[in-house]
């Protein structure tokens, strides 16, 4: 049996006892094993990446840049070797897999703009003889802990900033799918990065409760659901650490009555059903307005019946499994309490079975009608395939849907009406925001991120955000005196 170890230092390393199973989820077999990381192996990353500190924010940005600019190099010549490593651990297709990729190297190709992203600000003469400036420095190590639905892409949110910024990493991946962060850190060693800039730890909550209460960790990513983003951040602030800790969704769309229907109808098969659901963007309630819902969820019924779903290797496919049998049986379950609590389940996908994948975590698209505020189906994140139609009467009623629900992470509007697409961007209490854009996630360099309990801490991830996230802000004043600087001062110095 395969074991799956960690990157410290620049060496696959492992001395760990215990160990959890890496399944493919399209074939319901184990593949291979990931050590799990004791208290004392995550010290040793973080006494590596505290080691390495010193000399990497100390080297020009420039340089940085240009290790980061190689492995984005490697990362486009290499895109098809990690997009099958995804899609055997996570499950997903296999465009969809390069297709994670190629958002994650965004983030990476900002990065390699850190000559420009560290500059800071200077004023001359704010005083006689006085200049001041301010300057961006690294924090020191920071860690970052990411979810299985992406593997390679929420990493390269997190890690290619902070080390442009200058600090070094500890990454704690998801054991569900590890080897994608592993190949990561191999490739970035061949691209010239020293030994422990950037480290790679696989572990479970023992692990994970290390880098939070660490005294030499200085700041925490992660992306996740809400519960465990809410201990994240409450355990990491209270050791005094800097977090950014993003959470759950439940992502609706309004489709307007003067929507393009057709154009409404492909744009939520994909944001609902793309990589099986498990997407914190995916789109899980499509807000009818008006006439229109009969036409759009006929439309739908028949876009989700035709799903061609299977094992992510083979090409020419919409949708692979779900990753575990464990969150197989839990989608499943909101499948059958939203029938059971009288919404109407119009596409069935939970008796779907594979030909030669018949032990896979295969759940058909599920399209359910009538559902209202008061289902769990409506107000839990289900993170499957299943997208739940409420149908409302005006504008006003859809909009208070989206700024009454607990979660603002990401929402969309279909219409082609100006003044209402203006309304609801203004107006709507949502992190990010789309206009006739179903999954509106910001480019690499914009920032991500939600609003209420999607989101804990001030700063969103990558970006310029990302980029504050990581530094710290220092202000000189600066006099460099001539002659005499005259006699001691008592009262708050004024520039005179």
């Amino acid at each position: 049996m395969k074991t799956i170890n960690h990157f410290i230092n620049g060496e696959l390393t492992s001395a760990s006892e215990r160990h959890a199973p890496v399944f493919n989820p399209a074939l319901g077999a184990q593949a291979a094993q990931v050590s799990l990381a004791s208290a004392g192996e995550v010290e040793q990353a973080i006494a590596a990446a505290k080691a390495a500190f010193p000399a990497w924010s100390n080297t020009s940005p420039l340089v940085r840049s240009r290790i980061l600019f190689r492995f984005k190099m490697m990362l486009e010549e290499r895109i098809d070797d990690l997009a099958r490593i995804v899609t055997a651990e996570h499950g997903k297709v296999f465009e969809d897999a390069k297709g994670e990729i190629i958002r994650g190297m965004e983030v990476v190709e900002f990065a390699c703009g850190a000559p420009s992203i560290l500059k800071g600000e200077i004023t001359e003469q704010v005083g006689t003889g006085v200049d001041a400036y301010s300057v961006n420095q690294a924090l020191g190590v920071v860690a970052g802990i990411t979810p299985f639905n992406f593997p390679a892409m929420v990493p390269m949110w997190m890690w290619p900033v902070a080390i442009a910024c200058g600090n070094t990493f500890v990454l704690k991946p998801s054991e569900k799918n590890p080897t994608a962060a592993l190949v990561i850190a191999e490739w970035l060693k061949e691209a010239g990065l020293p030994d422990g800039v950037f480290n790679v730890v696989n572990g479970d909550k023992e692990a994970v409760d290390v880098l939070l209460s660490h005294e030499d960790i200085e700041a925490v990513s992660f992306v996740g659901s809400t519960p465990i983003a809410e201990y994240i951040y409450t355990t990491a602030s209270s050791h005094g650490k800097r977090v950014q800790a993003l959470g759950g969704a439940k992502n609706h769309m309004i489709v307007m009555p003067d929507a393009d229907i057709d154009a409404a109808v492909n744009a939520l098969t994909g944001a609902a059903y793309g990589s099986a659901g498990e997407r914190c963007m995916a789109i899980s309630v499509a807000v009818a307005v008006g006439d229109i819902a009969d036409e759009l969820v006929d439309k739908l019924a028949a876009k989700a019946r035709s799903l061609k779903i299977g094992n992510g290797e083979n090409l020419g496919l919409d949708m692979g499994p779900l990753i575990s049998k464990e969150h197989y049986d839990k989608v499943k379950g909101y499948v059958d309490a939203g029938v059971e609590q009288g919404a109407t389940l119009v596409v069935d996908g939970r008796n779907l079975v594979v030909e030669g994948c018949e032990e896979g975590y295969f759940l058909g698209g599920c399209l359910f009608d009538h559902v209202t505020p008061d289902m769990t189906i409506y107000q839990e994140e289900i993170f499957g395939p299943v997208l739940c139609v409420v149908r409302v009467d005006d504008y006003a009623t859809a909009a208070k849907l989206i700024n009454d629900h607990e979660y603002g992470n990401g929402t969309s509007i279909f219409t082609r009406s100006g003044s209402v697409a203006r309304k609801f961007s203004h107006d709507i209490q949502v992190g990010m925001v789309g206009i006739n854009v179903p999954i509106p996630v910001p480019m690499a360099f914009h920032s991500f991120g939600g609003w209420k309990r999607s989101l804990f801490g001030g700063h969103h991830m990558h970006g310029p955000e990302g980029v504050k996230f990581y530094t710290r802000r220092k202000a000189v004043t600066a006099r460099w005196p001539e002659g005499d600087i005259g006699t001691a001062e008592f009262v708050m110095p004024t520039m005179k």
